[in-house]
């Protein structure tokens, strides 16, 4: 997709949805955290599903150290791989109260040192929580950046850094979710709803589904 086709792709996206946001529940930075880490290899949905009782009741990493893993993973465990996931949620509620007075990181580089923090998670937080242009791509991401042309990568790091490479400044903000958003409801995996695309006539792939819904 040439200059001019990305930055049309994005400004019909942006006059969609102008203030676009995640699916997932939190209630601060911390919960924030918890959830992104959760929601892997999950659906938001899932996720959201067992996190708003917990939330409720822990909203701190001192709050989630005094539940336990146990307790933790019994709140969880609707969440596929819950074991780890609550081992790794103690892990790095434990590091951010020794390392960083209890306060999520604002730095990738020190996201990553969390349990369970990869470079996927870190920059989700850091566009949700402190509005960094950066981009997190997951299995929508992937699949609408190469159906489309947008930016094609055979591998999640390629696809994300020729994302930061062609994405307008003006549209990094929120690329993030748009790009989601349009591929978990608009350009789904199975059967892409190309006829009620905005992005349709910009869009590379080939076996585009145009029949009425």
């Amino acid at each position: 997709m040439n200059k001019k086709d990305t930055y049309e792709f994005f400004r019909r996206l942006a006059a969609q949805n102008p203030e676009p946001e995640g699916e997932l529940y939190y209630t601060n930075d911390y919960t924030l955290l918890v959830a992104v880490v959760l929601s892997a290899q999950a659906t938001d949905k899932g996720v959201n599903k067992a996190t708003k009782p917990l939330f409720a009741k822990v909203d701190s990493p001192e709050k989630m150290l005094r539940l336990g893993e146990v307790k933790l993973r019994d709140a969880i465990k609707t969440i596929g791989l819950y074991r780890n996931k609550a081992k790794h949620i103690i892990g790095l509620s434990q590091k951010l109260v020794d390392d960083f007075h209890s306060e999520v990181p604002r730095t990738r580089e020190e996201l990553e040192t969390l349990p369970g923090v990869g470079r996927k998670t870190a920059n989700v937080v850091l566009n949700i929580a402190f509005g960094a242009p950066t981009i997190a791509v997951d299995t929508h991401i992937f699949r609408v950046s190469n159906r489309t042309g947008l930016a094609p990568g055979k591998t999640v790091r390629a696809v994300e850094d020729r994302l930061e490479k062609i994405i307008p400044e003006k549209f990094k903000r929120h690329a993030h979710h748009w790009l989601i958003l349009h591929g978990r409801y608009v350009c789904k995996a199975r059967t892409p709803l190309c006829v009620s695309c905005v992005v349709e006539d910009l869009c590379r792939y080939r076996q585009k589904n145009l029949a009425p819904e």
